[in-house]
């Protein structure tokens, strides 16, 4: 296994994970780690400060008090989700953080939001291969129910993306979209 500074900076690297390696057998660490600290979440009430301290222990950083759960919650590592403040997450949404999820202030994520940021390598001799990418979400941004964001993407402040939409490329500050592939339809109305 790798420690976190050296797993921190490869993900920022967007290094390719090989099959086998330390870095590889990380992630099966910190998915087993998951694993436990999100059965406690979603199998017994917590009360919203319990929450608040599981997601704390969960990401491995202090998650600020206005931070809002209603579980179940998913997520394959934990270590690379950065919440901002008065962030509020619903029920079901699924977090495949290795790559990196930077959640700024004020973000509403809705039903069954599914944020992933890692792809595979397409060379099937080499698919077991993990190719990481971060998602970046600014301030006040309103993700609807259903939505997956893919790797590598960045939801600009104050955006809002539509119900059911797949995200597959950056989406710029203050704007709606929505679709499969979500695109930009309008501006937020103000």
């Amino acid at each position: 296994m790798v420690n976190m500074e050296e797993f921190y900076k490869q993900m920022e690297a967007k290094t390719e994970v090989i099959e086998g390696s330390k870095l590889f057998d990380t992630f099966n660490y910190l998915s087993q780690e998951a694993i436990k600290i999100t059965m406690e979440i979603n199998t017994k009430y917590n009360k919203p400060s319990r929450i608040v301290k599981l997601m704390s222990k969960l990401t491995g950083k202090k998650i600020d008090k206005s931070f809002r759960l209603f579980p179940p919650f998913y997520t394959d590592c934990g270590k690379n989700i950065t919440f901002g403040k008065n962030v509020f997450v619903n029920s079901g949404c699924n977090f495949q953080d290795q790559g990196g999820i930077f959640i700024g202030d004020g973000v509403l994520i809705g039903h069954n939001v599914t944020f992933a940021t890692l792809n595979h390598n397409e060379n099937p001799q080499k698919r077991q291969n993990i190719i990481p990418k971060p998602i970046k979400v600014g301030n006040n941004v309103w993700i609807g129910s259903n939505v997956t964001i893919l790797p590598g993407v960045t939801i600009g402040s104050g955006a809002i993306i539509g119900a059911g939409s797949v995200v597959t490329k950056d989406i710029k500050e203050n704007s709606v979209a929505f679709g499969v592939s979500a695109k930009v339809i309008r501006e937020v109305r103000r």
